[in-house]
């Protein structure tokens, strides 16, 4: 992964940042009116599994629900990132929805930030948006609705330039700013990502750096804006989907809001084996490292890390590293069980045994 000589921690192929709102209007501080920030505020990895645990198959103890017709490829077994159902003329309908609180306080980058990050999960599994429906949560009575439509406003221009449709959506008043996309897509039911699909031998790759959760915490909490984060969050993973597709890859996932750890252990989970990971080839935006240092880490962050630490062998891995890590990514890049252009190789795919997770 290439960097500029302005900013090496971002690929010089991302795009500039569009400009921003106007300074009247980042004035109210979108992200003071959330408890958490973007895909940190998602329920903790361990406790969204115990809830969703037996729900299809019976083992919470009921009677096991009936299917209905079709042929879901891709549903809750291990974590993939979109519903995936085959259809007639040998074509899949890919599924998904994503919202948060804001994670920036232009509420137009929010909205981008927002809805690229829904799209990123038919991205994950090698699919192609095709329409989706906005998700937005408002305190209309605290924040100005024309701060709701530049949230609106940047979506939809995500969404267009994905070549995807936004047909309208649903709306409630909540104490909460809340944003996403309900996102229908395709997809070739014969060629799929899966994070189910990892062999052993294969490697790694990560297609955008890390650090944009930490980064967010620190905007959160002073104000300072860092564009090289909102370039990362609202670059689509189109590019890298139809990469590893073309590469005959297999296996992926996106890095969320569980980290890379967090996601690379459901990858390693689900497909049987082992993930190594090669510590000083992760790359990270530039300021990630002096945010985990003056303390600006995520509640999300410290859950992901404990949720992990179990099945994990860190070796000589320090705190700092460990933090960046497990550091709640929101849109973030994909996880590529092999090697395609521009993605940089992290780590490698070896036979089960001992920890799901080990850093080398």
């Amino acid at each position: 992964m290439t960097g500029t000589a302005a900013d090496p921690g971002v690929p010089a192929r991302y795009p500039e940042p569009a400009t921003t709102s106007p300074p009247e209007r980042r004035a109210l501080r979108l992200t003071g009116y959330a408890h958490g920030g973007g895909c940190a505020c998602k329920i903790p990895p361990g406790e969204l599994e115990a809830v969703v645990a037996g729900l299809l198959d019976g083992a919470d103890g009921r009677p096991p629900l009936s299917s209905p017709a079709g042929e879901l490829i891709i549903g809750l077994d291990d974590g993939d990132d979109a519903a995936v159902v085959r259809i007639e003329g040998g074509r899949a309908i890919v599924a998904t929805a994503d919202f948060f609180t804001p994670v920036v306080d232009d509420p137009r980058d929010w909205g981008r930030i927002a809805a690229a990050n829904a799209l990123s999960d038919v991205y994950a599994v090698g699919g192609e948006p095709v329409v989706a429906v906005n998700l937005l949560g408002w305190p209309r009575e605290r924040l100005p609705m024309e701060l709701a439509k530049e949230v609106l406003r940047g979506g939809l221009e995500v969404a267009r330039a994905a070549g995807c449709h936004v047909a309208g959506g649903h709306s409630v008043d909540d104490p909460e700013p809340k944003y996403g996309m309900a996102v229908t897509g395709l997809a070739d039911p014969g060629r799929l990502l899966r994070i189910g699909g990892g062999r052993a031998g294969l490697p790694i790759s990560l297609t955008k750096p890390l650090g944009v959760g930490v980064l967010n915490t620190r905007h959160k909490a002073t104000g300072e804006v860092f564009p090289q984060a909102v370039t990362v969050m609202t670059t689509l993973n189109r590019d890298a989907s139809r990469a590893a597709l073309a590469a005959g890859v297999e296996c992926a996932t996106d890095v969320t809001g569980f980290g890379l750890l967090g996601h690379l252990y459901k990858l390693a989970r689900a497909s049987a084996v082992t993930a190594v990971v090669d510590v000083a080839a992760v790359p990270y935006l530039e300021g990630a490292r002096r945010a985990v240092r003056d303390g600006y880490v995520s509640g999300g962050t410290r859950r992901n890390l404990a949720w992990v630490e179990p099945r994990l062998d860190a070796g000589r891995c320090g705190e700092e590293d460990l933090l960046l890590l497990a550091d709640a990514q929101t849109s973030g890049g994909l996880l590529v069980v092999g090697e395609i252009p521009g993605a940089q190789v992290v780590g490698e795919l070896v036979p089960a045994e001992g920890p799901a997770l080990r850093l080398r």
